[in-house]
């Protein structure tokens, strides 16, 4: 997994990635590759501050001598991360992959096209979380003076990652082959988030204490790593952007229309802020909320795209009947949200359900599972649907039950992950209307706390079947990672959620024997932009064998301006 940073400071970057970190966390770190020149000077010995400036300087001279500027900064730092269980590669494993990389992303000579870039791998031992990794800082002035293009600097590391994942037997990004991605976090909101995650799992863990009674070590005793386990499993679960996330799904999956969902949004406590077409004020193109702030601090709002790829507003109106009158009341509610005035028109969502509703919803959700073995495992929009509505139903439950995001929440935020598809959906056919929005809507309104009713103990048995077909799509589709953590920490948190409810009646939720027909082989897929980042890698690897290299540095000295002709009344063209 690749992460791009710019600056320009090669001195400071080296000397970070060459001392001991923000928590002492790099241990023994040294070169496993770079340019010919300080391949030459350096070997695999632990690199000191001292030698890691005179590094700095070598990569820095092109920039400096010549006086080249570049906008965004000269500076091109990217990290190269494998998954803990992906185990610890070797250092000249990690000079192969690096070299490819740098090849791939054309800071090489590119087919002997173009003056070097110089660049350099450091490795430095495992990052907090278990994961080796190398850091790749590249000098974006070449040694004639040009400079190296980072247009699309993001995408093509991307493609790069993938096709590095082909050529070295890593393992595939299951998402990627999936077509489906979820959103990163910056330093700072990790940050909040891992401090938050610290609150929650203390809470969590003295109020089990509390409840268990006896003799139990304090939090504040407890082994360090037991603490750093606990806070870890909280880390998702607590970041704010997926709290808002689960109360954004849960509203849209228990709307029957986008008026409906401003209502909601607005009940459930989020501060809602519509985005309108340039110079309109009834045509709504996206929309941002925020958590409520404390008084004195001002709000900080996550767009619905920002915040999950399937709660943008162009795929959640997919999900709903679209005409003028239903346009003009959803405008009309969004109005009413950014000038913080009562709802226009009140629905639904202000009365209680009728209580036979949930036997019917419930039958709603057997037949749709039913329709769900003819599904072609290729239909990503039908699947991507399902798991976006079953997960809108666990998170509307979660938002009703639990004071602290809690097992329904894990589960609601696992499934989501198979609604995070890179295109948008198709509108939804007659047959797909049959979906989980009714039992998002029912359970949004569970009563807080207590043992739940013998209705939701029934529904949550063909909830647990719906999250069986999307765990079966997923393992015929090759997506083995995102399949097991459906099984096992999505299983195990609703049968926890499921021994605290009634025995529900007789009917039959699906069991793990049951398949979905139509399998398809998805490993040989590469696509176009992957495959041609594995090209470029083997054109330079070839290049490499075939050629003398020097392990003296490039001369510096600016390109030759090119010869220009000038006009002449007197004697025509002149050089």
């Amino acid at each position: 997994m690749p992460n791009i940073t710019r600056g320009d400071r090669m001195s400071g970057l080296v000397t970070y990635l060459v001392g001991g970190g923000r928590h002492n966390e790099h241990t023994e770190p040294h070169l496993v590759a770079g340019d010919d020149a300080l391949m030459a000077w350096y070997d695999d010995a632990e690199l000191s501050r001292e030698s890691g400036l005179a590094i700095a300087r070598h990569l820095d001279r092109p920039h400096k001598q010549l006086g080249v500027d570049v906008n965004g900064g000269h500076v091109w730092h990217a990290s190269l991360s494998l998954r803990a269980e992906e185990g610890i590669k070797t250092d000249a494993e990690w000079n192969a992959i690096a070299t490819d990389f740098v090849a791939a992303m054309g800071f090489d000579d590119n087919d002997g096209t173009k003056a070097l870039c110089r660049w350099v791998a450091i490795r430095h031992g495992l990052s907090k979380s278990g994961n080796d990794h190398v850091h790749i800082a590249v000098n974006l002035v070449r040694d004639d003076g040009t400079k190296a293009s980072t247009h699309l600097d993001y995408v093509r590391a991307q493609n790069a990652a993938r096709a590095l994942e082909v050529k070295h037997d890593l393992e595939v990004l299951e998402s990627s082959r999936g077509e489906r991605a979820t959103r990163g976090y910056s330093p700072a909101e990790q940050a909040k988030v891992e401090e938050r995650s610290a609150l929650f799992a203390q809470r969590k863990y003295e109020a089990h204490a509390e409840k268990i009674g006896g003799d139990v070590t304090p939090w504040h005793q407890l082994d360090p790593r037991e603490r750093h386990a606990r806070i870890t499993a909280e880390i998702r679960l607590n970041a704010p952007r997926n709290d808002l996330a689960r109360k954004v799904r849960a509203c849209a999956s228990a709307s029957e229309n986008e008026a409906e969902f401003v209502r909601r949004l607005r009940r459930s406590g989020v501060v809602v802020r519509p985005r309108y077409a340039d110079g309109q004020t009834d045509v709504i193109t996206g929309y941002s909320v925020a958590a409520k702030p404390a008084p004195g601090e001002r709000p900080i709002w996550y767009g619905g795209g920002h915040m999950g790829r399937d709660l943008s507003l162009p795929r959640l109106r997919a999900e709903w009947p679209d005409s003028p009158t239903g346009a003009m009341d959803a405008a009309a509610e969004w109005n009413a949200a950014k000038r913080n005035q009562r709802p226009v028109a009140p629905g639904r969502e202000t009365s209680e359900p009728d209580p036979e509703l949930w036997d019917r919803c419930t039958a709603e959700l057997n037949e749709l599972h039913d329709r769900l073995r003819s599904v072609p495992l290729d239909d990503r929009d039908t699947w991507a649907r399902v798991a976006r509505q079953t997960s809108g139903a666990f998170a509307a439950w979660s938002n009703a039950v639990e004071e602290i995001p809690g097992d329904l929440a894990a589960a609601s935020d696992e499934l989501a992950k198979s609604a995070q598809t890179y295109r948008g959906q198709v509108k939804a056919q007659k047959a797909g209307r049959v979906s989980a929005g009714g039992a998002a809507m029912l359970l949004a309104s569970a009563v807080r706390g207590g043992q739940g009713t013998a209705a939701q103990a029934a529904m949550l048995r063909q909830l647990m079947g719906l999250t069986q077909a999307v765990y079966e799509a997923a393992k015929a589709a090759q997506q083995a990672r995102h399949a097991e953590a459906i099984a096992t920490e999505v299983r195990t948190r609703l049968g926890r959620v499921r021994a605290a409810l009634p025995v529900a009646s007789t009917s039959v939720a699906p069991t793990a024997t049951q398949t979905v027909p139509g399998r398809i082989d998805m490993s040989a897929v590469v696509d176009e932009a992957t495959r041609e980042a594995l090209d470029k890698m083997n054109r330079a690897e070839e290049n490499r064998r075939k050629g003398t290299t020097s392990p003296l540095p490039s001369t510096i000295e600016p390109t030759r301006p090119r010869t220009t002709t000038t006009p002449s009344r007197d004697r025509g063209t002149e050089r």
